[in-house]
């Protein structure tokens, strides 16, 4: 997978800019990266285990703490701060963000959830 060369938090918009050395750019919203976690608490730990997450749509991103060369922990201001978001990570999210986005809100209408608290 491709290696970020900039990543930039655009606070006020709540979205997170990364661009890759192949030339790829994503601007990944601060919800979206919250409710597509990869830590355990919104993954679970096993194969279908994902936990579906709601009410983040004001959430925002407080602090990007680089881990090692292959990936950012991502503090959020709900408090969430225990997904590790490696280059892949990013790089999935941003290739399949319509997708998923989509999918997530067709989750939500099932569960009969919503995206504000």
């Amino acid at each position: 997978m491709p290696t970020p060369i900039q990543i930039t938090l655009l606070r006020a918009s709540h979205v997170l800019e990364v661009r890759f050395e192949d030339g790829e750019s994503f601007r990944l919203p601060a919800e979206y990266l919250r409710v597509n976690s990869p830590s355990a608490e919104v993954q679970g730990h096993g194969p279908g285990q994902k936990v579906l997450v709601d009410g983040k749509a004001d959430v925002n991103i407080d602090e990007i703490v680089p881990v090692g060369n292959y990936a950012v922990l991502l503090k959020f201001s709900d408090g969430h701060q225990t997904g590790i978001y490696s280059w892949d990570v990013l790089y999935e999210l941003g290739s399949n963000q319509p997708s998923n986005w989509a999918a997530y809100l067709a989750a939500l209408d099932a569960a009969g959830k919503q995206r504000r608290s």
